[in-house]
């Protein structure tokens, strides 16, 4: 949509920008944890919208939107954007929210309380027989603990300080590389 901007960055003459926290083991599984928490909620959201697309009163497009976000949100989180964590955090305490309301039937009546006699079963985004209300109060619950995980990996990869930058002499940047096997230290372009 917008052009990226242009990283201008002055760096020293024999000099590296190394990312010391992106090498950490401890980041490493905090971010493939958050993207994987994000696309497991995706395929939640997805299999209660497309499963109970009749039944579910208007929010097709908001639970499409949200899948949508949370796709967007995990391809940032991929490539260490650690700006978008506290975003799903914020996010995922909405979607409990939601989740745990639906789930009790504090509103009104949860997927469970439809497998009752008296109530039509759900048709599917395609106009097939969608699933039974037992499969999607199951996945409704589903969400609740995973968006307790997402919020928690979520606040503890935004403190690991992923955006930390150093500037060191390009020696001990590449002994640090040759020591953790991540890539190479940026170096200033040749005038």
């Amino acid at each position: 949509m917008f052009p990226p901007m242009r990283e201008t960055r002055h760096i020293p003459l024999g000099y590296a920008v190394i990312r010391p926290n992106r090498d950490r083991a401890v980041c490493k599984v905090t971010k493939a944890i958050v993207v994987l928490l994000l696309l497991v909620s995706v395929a939640l959201m997805l299999t209660v919208t497309v499963g109970g697309w009749s039944k579910l009163q208007g929010l097709e497009p908001v639970n499409l939107g949200w899948c949508v976000l949370y796709v967007i949100i995990a391809v940032y989180v991929a490539q260490w954007r650690r700006g978008l964590l506290p975003i799903a955090a914020g996010l995922a305490i909405l979607l409990l929210i939601i989740s745990l309301i639906a789930a009790t039937g504090i509103s009104g009546t949860s997927w469970f309380d439809r497998s009752s006699p008296g109530f039509g079963p759900a048709d599917t985004l395609f106009g097939d027989k969608g699933l039974s209300p037992t499969a999607l109060g199951l996945a409704t619950v589903l969400i609740a603990p995973v968006q307790a995980l997402l919020i928690f990996f979520a606040m503890q990869g935004f403190t690991q300080g992923w955006n930390v930058e150093l500037e060191v002499p390009i020696e001990e940047a590449e002994r640090r590389r040759r020591s953790t096997g991540g890539p190479p230290p940026a170096q200033p372009a040749a005038a």
